[in-house]
């Protein structure tokens, strides 16, 4: 190959690199657009605090059964068609939404968020590795990093501001994703694709299990950082109540500023692991989960918004080191055949915390009230992390070492 050849192949991954990151962006922005709108849909068509943390389980519920019935897809028939698709799927959850007159179109549009969240992040995570140079793993998944979780990040504020600040605050901020959208189809037409050798689609069900070989480091991980998931599904279905219903704030952009600082620690979190030993950085998770856990409570026993804003923002960076050490234990102490089975269970644990718990606050809502319902559930949050704690402290990980793998 020519030296103008290679700056040609090298400007086409580079271009495709931009255009899949900005697909995976868009795609996960759509799913946290309706979180400072939960108040105003609650209003708008009748339903309880219930039914909106069971509205926000049904887009967790989405996300599992994509990961267990497409997760290989991709590795079969192409990166390139499995991101359209999720960018299809997800102009028409926006487009539903857009168009939604009740609970059943919420619901229809929620699980829709769900899919297309599912096919996108093995999707977009794999081309953007292979895409990338493959001598800067790391500039890859620092992509990946911030396109998923800053997309969560900035669907919230987007929708919070817009619907602060312009008319129809229901449809507005859905047409605005649903046209970025579309351009992230239209975009995506030219990028090359990474799978060399594909094969027929077959769909079946994604096998769980964990590693016999390092099953006591995944429960470990996988409990801290499902908690940690857990606290963040109840965080961006109830804070928008919280803040209108206790603290009598009505700016949608304060309920997604609460939201946006909880994915953004989880993304700073990730990146925590790369200068943390496993040890440190489990450990670490664990304290700043039993930290917030404690912050989140007194602002719901006070009714303080400053300990709410610090606690989620602690919450996520905490979560974010937990999927960043489970990931990287994974990967390094896994065999390479078992390592999709592995990362499908992980995550498939993650999203099932995201998701049942906040119905379960949902009930205790009903039951006891907002607030005493979620200082029993960041109880509930410590106790978990101090149950990890001991386990570590058990089997000797609970004090720092370096890490010595790149």
């Amino acid at each position: 190959m020519s030296n103008a050849d290679g700056a040609m192949a090298r400007s086409s991954s580079t271009s495709g690199a931009v255009r899949v990151a900005f697909a995976f962006w868009i795609t996960l922005v759509g799913t946290t657009v309706p979180t400072p709108l939960y108040p105003l849909y609650e209003m708008e068509f009748g339903f309880s605090s219930l039914t909106v943390t069971v509205v926000y389980a049904v887009y967790a519920l989405g996300v599992v059964v994509g990961l267990l019935v497409f997760g290989r897809l991709a590795d079969q028939i192409g990166r390139r068609p499995v991101i359209l698709t999720a960018l299809v799927l997800s102009v028409a959850a926006d487009a539903v939404f857009l168009a939604a007159v009740d609970l059943a179109m919420i619901v229809v549009g929620r699980l829709l968020a769900g899919l297309s969240a599912a096919l996108v992040i093995g999707a977009a995570t794999a081309a953007l590795a292979e895409l990338i140079s493959p001598r800067h793993p790391r500039r890859a998944a620092t992509v990946a990093i911030f396109a998923n979780l800053g997309g969560l990040a900035t669907g919230t504020m987007l929708s919070g501001i817009v619907s602060d600040v312009a008319p129809d605050p229901l449809r507005l901020p859905w047409a605005i994703v649903l046209a970025l959208a579309v351009i992230a189809i239209i975009a995506m037409v030219g990028v090359p694709e990474t799978v060399a050798q594909r094969s027929p689609m077959t769909l079946r069900l994604q096998r769980l299990r964990i590693p016999q070989e390092i099953r006591g480091d995944f429960v470990r991980s996988a409990i801290t950082a499902g908690t940690g998931f857990a606290a963040l599904g109840v965080l961006t279905a109830v804070s928008g109540l919280f803040l209108g219903m206790v603290l009598h704030e009505t700016s949608h952009t304060l309920a997604a500023l609460v939201v946006f600082l909880a994915f953004a620690g989880a993304a700073f979190g990730q990146l925590l692991t790369r200068v943390l030993s496993s040890r440190a950085a489990l450990a670490s998770a664990c304290w700043g989960l039993i930290v917030a856990a404690g912050l989140l409570a007194y602002s719901m026993w006070m009714a303080v918004l400053a300990t709410l804003i610090i606690g989620a923002l602690i919450n996520g960076v905490a979560s974010g080191v937990a999927v960043g050490d489970g990931i990287a234990t994974i990967t390094m102490k896994t065999a390479p055949q078992r390592q999709a089975e592995a990362v499908s269970t992980y995550f498939a644990i993650l999203f099932t915390m995201l998701g049942l718990p906040a119905i379960g606050v949902g009930l205790l809502i009903q039951v006891v009230g907002l607030r005493p319902a979620g200082e029993v559930f960041s109880a509930v949050v410590a106790v978990l992390a101090v149950v990890v704690l001991l386990s570590l402290v058990r089997n000797g990980r609970a004090h720092p070492e370096p890490r010595t793998a790149g």
